[in-house]
């Protein structure tokens, strides 16, 4: 094993941690300035490098720098006796493993430098993210049938079903039927109709002619016409409006359409894959969902593990999202305990593998260290609590809650994922109006957005939003919003 370098101006530091790391049968040698050590890299490297920040000619944020620079994978400890905020974010933003102030218990700064330590030894098989990242990452004998059914539909054309909870990854596998189909080369055109207002869903699928409604400006093509001789993916199908299974129907019977105020069929040659984390036979028996629509798109089911019923895959995924989050911010990527990889493949995450996503992205942002302990983890998860990487909630967060903005996931609907895991935690907390309380942030959320682009025109704003002057009017009073002023 090298020896661990301890790089500090100060002989009594050096003298302390020399012989606290003797004591542990641990070899050490020293440099009093940044520059000896930088001379020393040309010819070896240490297994761990401790060092002060504020010394004599180049600083140990200098060293730290060019150390990264070419040896990435290699732990630095930042100690100093400036324990102020621009030194802790200058470490951390530098790559540092962890950061140490003047003065320190040994016993923790041993402790601290055996952590990088074993860091520094372990298989470096995690580290960066492989060559080529399979699009659906799984162990898991319930995941491994997903993927046999994905290739045995790799030469068909047949409408797929796929059914699971929120956040399973549905759309992923919609994504690769797609690239492992015939069409693969045409367009894949995804669109989740819970998220569309019903109002502008049945233009948002099969598109308008001009002036078919006021707003009408132009003919537009709609989702079946974007998706020709590709696939169309129609995410959260359960919801769907009653009147527009019945048009949708008919496109899956006969193959033609009419787009919104139009007269002549249009033809369509498209795949269709719907989803749903909805029990579509309830529904049906419940009379929300048409029965003949469902016989239609239920050739082919395929139904997606919670991630409960898949445990063996969370330290997988974690890794690789772990990875993934490092490399989208430009930082080495952070690595789980054992004690923490085993906390959290208990946990029970009904955000499922979305929520998973969510939480490697607040450990890259706000894990103080780049081995990750279950005290590192967000507080809600520590208590038993849902996880603090959902929305921001209706109670003030917890103290270092990550906010919304730095918890959102890379995936195009993550905020309606996110709204997903606060609903589940406002439920499972036994609060009671739920919409109303969302519904009035959503509102809230959306005026003031509006306002601050338009710089507080009401009359504008309203316009941009598409809704009524009177309306607007109304919800600045009901929600308290400031800010708003007449034309």
């Amino acid at each position: 094993m090298k020896p661990i370098w301890i790089v500090d101006d100060d002989a009594s530091i050096r003298w302390v941690l020399e012989k606290a790391l003797a004591r542990e049968n641990l070899e050490t040698r020293s440099f009093a300035n940044a520059r000896d050590a930088m001379a020393a890299f040309e010819n070896e490297t240490p297994q761990v490098l401790v060092s002060d920040i504020r010394m004599p000619g180049e600083s140990g944020i200098d060293l730290l720098q060019a150390v990264k620079a070419k040896h990435p994978g290699l732990p630095v400890i930042i100690i100093t006796a400036f324990s102020d905020l621009d030194s802790a974010v200058a470490s951390f933003q530098g790559g540092a493993f962890d950061y140490l102030a003047k003065p320190f218990d040994i016993d923790k700064a041993v402790a601290l430098i055996r952590r990088a330590l074993e860091e520094s030894l372990r298989e470096a098989s995690v580290e960066a993210a492989p060559a080529e990242t399979p699009e659906i990452l799984g162990l898991a004998p319930a995941m491994q049938e997903v993927f046999r059914a994905i290739g045995r539909l790799s030469q068909s054309n047949v409408t797929v079903l796929i059914t699971g909870e929120s956040g399973t990854g549905k759309e992923l596998v919609a994504r690769a039927l797609h690239k492992h189909s015939p069409r693969s080369n045409e367009p894949f055109i995804a669109l989740n109709t819970a998220a569309i207002p019903k109002d502008l869903l049945e233009s948002e699928l099969f598109g308008h002619e001009r002036g078919a409604f006021t707003g009408a400006q132009a003919m537009r093509r709609g989702r079946f016409e974007q998706a020709e001789n590709g696939t169309l993916f129609l995410d959260e199908i359960g919801d769907m409006p009653f009147d527009l299974q019945t048009r949708l129907l008919r496109v899956l019977s006969d193959g033609h359409f009419y787009r919104v105020g139009g007269h002549q069929p249009v033809k369509a040659n498209v795949r269709v894959i719907a989803a749903t984390h909805q029990n579509l036979e309830q529904r049906v028996r419940d009379g929300l969902f048409r029965e003949d629509l469902f016989h239609r798109l239920n050739v082919i089911r395929l139904r997606l593990p919670s991630l409960r019923e898949r445990r063996e895959d969370i330290p997988l995924l974690a890794r690789h999202f772990l990875v993934q989050s490092a490399h989208q911010l430009g930082v080495e990527p952070k690595r789980m305990s054992e004690s923490a990889m085993r906390f959290l493949s208990g946990l029970e995450l009904p955000g499922n593998v979305r929520q998973l996503e969510n939480l490697c992205n607040w450990i890259t942002v706000m894990a103080p260290g780049q081995t990750v302990e279950i005290k590192d983890l967000p507080r809600d998860l520590t208590q038993g609590q849902p996880a603090a990487t959902s929305l921001a909630p209706v109670a003030p967060a917890e103290p270092g809650a990550l906010p919304a903005a730095l918890s959102a996931p890379p995936s195009p609907d993550g905020w309606i994922g996110l709204l997903e895991l606060q609903a589940a935690s406002m439920l499972s907390a036994g609060q009671f109006e739920v919409m109303d309380t969302l519904g009035k942030q959503f509102e809230s959320a959306l005026i003031k957005t509006a306002l601050k682009h338009t710089h507080g025109r009401k009359n504008d704003a309203a316009m941009r939003l598409g809704i009524g002057r009177n309306t607007i009017t109304r919800k600045i009073v009901e929600l308290g919003i400031d800010g708003a002023r007449e034309e």
